[in-house]
C-alpha cells in the first residue's frame, strides 16, 4: 500500500494513542516515531499486483497451517515501535497479535510490498531496515508496478541475500514457506506504458 510521507501529523502520538484513533478511522494510517502516515488509495497496477500475488498464495497454503492476509493486517515490528501495513503477509507459524483485537500481527515469516513511485525509496531503505528486525522474517519481496520487476530478500544468517526477477518467464521460491511464484501470474493484467 503506498504511503504518504509528507502528511505527518505534527502531533506526537503515543502507541497506544495511535491504535485507539487507528481502530475507530476510516482510512489506514502508518506509524513511526510518535508520527502518522496517512496511506491514499492504491493505483489500478498496484491493486491487480496484490490481488494477483495474494491469490496465489492462498491457493498455495489453502490447506496447510501458513496464513495469508492482505494489508488490512497491521504490522508492529516491536524493537522499533513502527506500525505497517504491509500489501501481503504470510504467517507459518502460530500467529502472536499484540493485543485481543488480533489486527496486529507480531511475528510474519514473510512481508511483501508493492512499489509505487512515491514509496520505493522508503520500502527498500528505512522500512526494510526496521523490517529486519523481525526475528521471525525469513523473506521479503519488493514488487515493481512499474516494469517487470521483482526483488526477492533472502535470511541468511544474519545477512540477506537478493535476486531480482526481471522477466514474465521468471518464477521464484518462496523458501520458507514452500511456495513458488511466477511473474506472469504476478502480473496478470497488468499493462505498463510503452515508454
Amino acid at each position: 500500500m503506498e504511503t504518504v510521507e509528507t502528511t505527518a501529523t505534527r502531533t506526537f502520538l503515543t502507541p497506544e494513542e495511535y491504535l485507539a484513533r487507528e481502530r475507530k478511522a476510516l482510512d489506514k494510517s502508518e506509524y513511526r516515531d510518535g508520527q502518522i502516515y496517512t496511506m491514499p488509495g492504491a493505483s489500478r497496477k498496484h491493486n491487480l499486483i496484490t490481488a494477483n500475488t495474494l491469490a496465489e498464495l492462498h491457493v498455495q497454503l489453502r490447506n496447510r497451517i501458513c496464513e495469508v492476509y492482505s494489508s488490512d493486517m497491521r504490522v508492529k515490528v516491536s524493537s522499533t515501535g513502527r506500525y505497517t501495513y504491509p500489501d501481503v503477509v504470510v504467517v507459518c507459524e502460530e500467529p502472536h497479535f499484540e493485543d485481543s483485537h488480533f489486527d496486529t500481527l507480531l511475528n510474519p515469516t514473510v512481508l511483501i510490498e508493492v512499489l509505487s513511485p512515491s514509496t520505493a525509496a522508503y520500502d527498500r531503505g528505512d522500512k526494510f531496515a526496521s523490517y529486519q528486525k523481525l526475528d521471525s522474517l525469513c523473506e521479503y519481496v519488493l514488487i515493481s508496478q512499474d516494469n517487470v520487476c521483482v526483488e526477492h530478500y533472502l535470511r541468511e544468517g544474519q545477512t540477506w541475500d537478493l535476486t531480482e526477477f526481471r522477466s514474465f518467464n521468471d518464477m521464484f521460491s518462496l523458501v520458507s514457506i514452500n511456495c513458488e511464484l511466477s511473474l506472469q501470474a504476478i502480473y496478470a493484467k497488468v499493462q505498463f506504458s510503452q515508454e
